[in-house]
């Protein structure tokens, strides 16, 4: 059985999935695809945090497929903008856990992470996988990644 690793951006995945589709992504389908007939060594959902009642439920059914969730807070900057990117702690994950995986499934479609596949693909051979809005994912992530999965109907709530 091959042992698989499991990261989810999932500011990326959920403004995505709503521009592309007006829907939102089915954790539990994504969960039984990536996991099926593996080893799950690790598996994480990257959150911001705003400390509401609905985000906190969502957080809890990520826990309850068996992710575990990392909470970033989330920043209103004065001039109107907002942050709560996880690239930098996604990618110290990734490196920690490409050692111990046969497969990588990263659910992104940012191409930041495009240097980071290709590293872990030649340092320890990794398989990828890649899950993204098709049209909304980096060529260069799709491009570097072993195989890409676009997220299509089969993988959003109904």
């Amino acid at each position: 059985m091959k042992k698989v690793s499991v990261f989810v951006d999932v500011q990326n995945i959920y403004y995505t999935t709503k521009q592309q589709f007006n829907s939102n992504f089915d954790y539990n389908k994504f969960w039984k695809l990536v996991t099926h007939q593996r080893k799950v060594v690790g598996a994480f959902a990257y959150a911001t945090n705003r400390g509401d009642a609905k985000q906190i439920q969502f957080q809890n059914i990520l826990r309850a497929i068996g992710f575990e969730v990392k909470l970033k807070p989330f920043i209103n900057r004065s001039d109107g903008s907002s942050k709560g990117d996880w690239d930098v702690g996604i990618t110290i994950d990734i490196m920690e856990y490409a050692s111990k995986s046969d497969i990588i499934v990263l659910a992104s479609g940012d191409g930041d992470f495009d240097i980071l596949i290709s590293w872990i693909r030649t340092m320890y051979n990794n398989e990828t996988e890649v899950y993204g809005v098709s049209n909304l994912t980096a060529n260069s992530l799709k491009n570097i990644t072993s195989t890409f999965f676009p997220i299509s109907h089969e993988l959003l709530l109904s």
